[in-house]
């Protein structure tokens, strides 16, 4: 089991799978960081997002590949975190997750989670369980409650139903930062520069969640500057017969190499659906719409 030892030093330790780092989770963050005057280190301990297929019984996608996780929870100011591979403790008892990784591993004095958490094989323990093998290993659970943000619970489950309609406005809101993809540029068909938009090409990780297939507002910070963009998410129906969810982004105002290089790509807004065009000149008409409406022209 490859889990960093923390028994030198006392922890307060954010358990939970973080998927998006949103502002749910940046309040556990926060309760388990408060915890530092009294001598305990604010730690996390997570599991590696591209190591679930299944979540509860349930098929799982995650919102953000977990390298994008770690470095958020970083720079939320976590600096011990714990970031394990699903499959090695995926049979262990709630008990003996408790003493092994919590009290032995990390040697938690206190530890913060949502009301709702679960955790040992099965999903078997729960708070209350927590609580009760805290008093057995020495450590307090401190719960946070859930955020609330116009009305609605703010949860990975409904940030990634909006995902998947296309209303990033509102995931936006629930996640604190626009949503985003980082990832390598890759070569394409290079059919964009015959229209004179030419664009970058971005795939998605396997098992993460793909946002409903559309042209969306967008920015890319490249070298320190940032610009806009319209990106499109999809198959590329229009010149492509079979061609597996990637995001291909123009860049505004930008002329370029930039194949290999990682780029991160913010999403603002929902432009419109992806659909099939009748003829390329007809895909470059409406490319010239969606820039105008991008600008607010």
């Amino acid at each position: 089991m490859d889990i960093k030892d923390f028994s030198g030093k006392k922890t307060a330790v954010a358990l939970g799978m973080f998927d998006g780092v949103h502002i749910g989770h940046r309040a556990v963050f926060e309760r388990a960081e408060s915890f530092d005057e009294h001598g305990a280190e604010a730690a996390v301990f997570t599991f590696d997002s591209e190591s679930l297929s299944d979540k509860h019984g349930k098929s799982y996608r995650y919102v953000v590949p977990n390298s994008l996780k770690l470095d958020m929870i970083r720079q939320a100011g976590i600096k011990n975190i714990c970031c394990a591979d699903f499959s090695e403790l995926r049979n262990y008892e709630a008990e003996e997750f408790v003493k092994v990784v919590l009290a032995g591993r990390m040697n938690a004095v206190k530890v913060v989670c949502g009301p709702d958490f679960r955790f040992g094989r099965g999903a078997a323990g729960n708070v209350d369980s927590l609580r009760k093998y805290g008093a057995k290993y020495g450590f307090e659970v401190s719960t946070v409650d859930p955020v609330v943000v116009d009305g609605n619970v703010v949860s990975s489950s409904r940030i990634r139903e909006l995902l998947s309609e296309g209303d990033v406005k509102k995931a936006n809101a629930l996640l604190g930062y626009s949503y985003k993809i980082k990832r390598s540029v890759e070569d394409g068909n290079h059919i964009g520069r015959t229209i004179d938009f030419p664009t970058i090409n971005q795939s998605f990780e396997e098992g993460q969640l793909i946002p409903a297939y559309g042209v969306y507002a967008t920015s890319v910070v490249i070298d320190g500057k940032q610009y806009d963009g319209i990106t499109n998410i999809g198959v590329k129906p229009t010149v492509e017969k079979e061609c597996k969810p990637l995001a291909e982004t123009h860049i505004l105002g930008f002329s370029g190499d930039l194949y290999g290089k990682t780029l991160e790509v913010s999403f603002s807004d929902f432009l419109r659906p992806e659909r099939k065009f009748d003829s390329l000149d007809a895909l470059k008409n409406q490319i010239k719409t969606d820039i105008n409406k991008r600008l607010g022209k």
